[in-house]
């Protein structure tokens, strides 16, 4: 049984949304990884949604571009907690038209929305609400965001040893 779900609404979505599936894999939460269009194949849509928290899944993470409507149909048929990912695509109006379907959800039906191709970050988001419950992944994010702070350190001395 998969913790988080990553669903996207096409495998031209891949490129994007296996950096939700890397940082999943990093930290040792078990995921699975769907292609699902909510115009296409709306019937799956509705089936996977309703089923999903019977099968074990606390979060689930819908990456699309162009209209971008997956993550929201799928919140509108499960309680559990939904992150999009907007997807600048081949036929994105600069992926303005993906976020504003993510983000524009109607009152009664939240979708947790990060930037444009952000779907690490909708990894990281999916994890610290499994955290709240969870004290090892909690210690894993610790960990995660003190190498953060480790990086910028090293970055900074780096420039101070950088001739201009």
């Amino acid at each position: 049984m998969a913790t988080i779900s990553i669903i996207m609404g096409s495998t031209s979505d891949l490129p994007v949304m296996k950096e939700a599936a890397l940082f999943c894999k990093e930290m040792g939460v078990d995921f699975e990884i769907k292609a699902l269009s909510a115009h296409r194949t709306p019937e799956l849509v509705m089936e996977y949604a309703q089923n999903a928290r019977r099968n074990g899944v606390k979060v689930i993470i819908a990456g699309a571009g162009g209209a971008a409507h997956l993550p929201g149909v799928i919140a509108a048929y499960t309680a559990i907690p939904v992150i999009g990912v907007p997807i600048k695509s081949s036929n994105s109006i600069d992926g303005w038209d993906s976020i504003l379907s993510i983000l524009q959800m109607p009152s009664g039906i939240p979708v947790a929305t990060v930037a444009l191709n952000g779907a690490k970050n909708a990894a990281i988001l999916a994890l610290e609400m499994i955290a709240t419950g969870d004290a090892a992944i909690y210690d894993k994010l610790v960990t995660f965001k003190e190498s953060l702070k480790q990086k910028v350190a090293k970055a900074n001395e780096s420039l101070q040893n950088t001739e201009i």
